[in-house]
């Protein structure tokens, strides 16, 4: 077996240990919420709270974290193969991580570069 790709096995295998001893679905709902959080006081100019078109976007879309069929196995939504979304909520939803996306890593640090790592890690996965 080749070396490099022996390191990297290894290397993939201890992030998620580091990245699932994380509780990945509780960090990808806080990941979620701020987005929506951020999108509407800066394009809704909302100073508390969400609007009601916000409000109902965050709560579908956690309800759809909450009821996911991979769990902590799951792939970044973009790269899923089970869209859970409606197609109509789906396009606000990437409209709202187009926004959010590149500031959350000003904002939020933390979620962004965890983010960005599930999206390497976590690769789509075929329900049976």
């Amino acid at each position: 077996m080749n070396l490099s790709l022996l390191f990297d096995v290894l290397f993939i295998s201890v992030m998620k240990n580091i990245i699932v001893g994380n509780n990945r679905l509780r960090r990808e709902r806080i990941t979620i919420e701020k987005m929506i959080y951020f999108y509407c006081c800066k394009i809704h100019i909302r100073q508390t709270g969400l609007c009601d078109d916000c409000r109902h976007l965050l709560d579908y879309s956690l309800q759809r974290l909450i009821n996911c069929p991979f769990e902590e196995e799951k792939p970044v939504c973009s790269a899923c193969t089970v869209h859970c979304y409606k197609p109509d909520i789906r396009e606000k939803v990437k409209t709202v991580m187009r926004f959010s996306g590149p500031r959350m890593l000003l904002r939020h640090p933390y979620l962004a570069i965890m983010h960005l790592l599930d999206e390497k890690l976590y690769k789509p996965l075929i329900l049976r």
